[in-house]
């Protein structure tokens, strides 16, 4: 009976961090509710990751910095203040990893023309775009985008950011955000044309 009663309470237990807010998880995560620690990796996790690969272009790496933003929650969970939404605090977090990484590996660099130069040994947009749908050859064709313009554009159309949450994760105003947005899909713009795709994004 014990064994069983153990198992309900299991049970019982998983089914309120299911209802918890992502606000309740981190105050219970303050508190050292490892249960809770699960939980919110459960729901985020591959957000996280999908964010930090697109920035560090490497699995690995991108592994090794989610698994730092969440040990950085585990952490610093008690002073998470609620300015803003969990998941942005995330985002905000695992870009600070991905920066950090790229600045260590000097893979990137923070304006357009040496980011523009980088040699890609992989096929050129051209054989790449031939090989897949027109969603991964606009992906593909932001990789030819500087780390910064490249970043908001991910955040505002494959992760829904508002302007203002891409602000607070990247850490800057938000007309700054507006006006490197603007120039990012200036620039994306002339990338696709040359390599001869309708523009698929809004």
């Amino acid at each position: 009976m014990p064994c069983c009663a153990t198992k309900v309470q299991g049970l019982e237990a998983g089914v309120t961090m299911q209802a918890a807010s992502d606000e309740d998880l981190v105050r219970r995560i303050a508190g050292g509710d490892s249960l809770a620690m699960r939980s919110l990796y459960a729901r985020h996790h591959l957000r996280v990751f999908r964010f930090l690969q697109h920035l560090l272009r490497d699995e690995a790496t991108s592994e090794d910095a989610l698994s730092e933003v969440f040990l950085d929650v585990w952490r610093q969970a008690g002073r998470f203040e609620e300015r803003s939404a969990v998941s942005t605090w995330l985002l905000a977090m695992a870009r600070n990893k991905a920066w950090s990484a790229l600045r260590k590996r000097r893979e990137a660099a923070l304006d357009d023309g040496v980011a523009e130069a980088m040699e890609d040994e992989a096929d050129d947009p051209e054989v790449q775009i031939q090989k897949s749908d027109k969603g991964a050859a606009i992906r593909l064709c932001m990789e030819k985008l500087s780390p910064e313009h490249r970043e908001v554009l991910d955040l505002v159309y494959y992760h829904d950011s508002s302007v203002e949450e891409v602000a607070m994760i990247v850490g800057i105003p938000e007309n700054t955000v507006k006006t490197r947005l603007f120039h990012a899909r200036k620039k994306l713009a002339e990338v696709l044309k040359a390599n001869g795709i309708d523009r698929g994004w809004p």
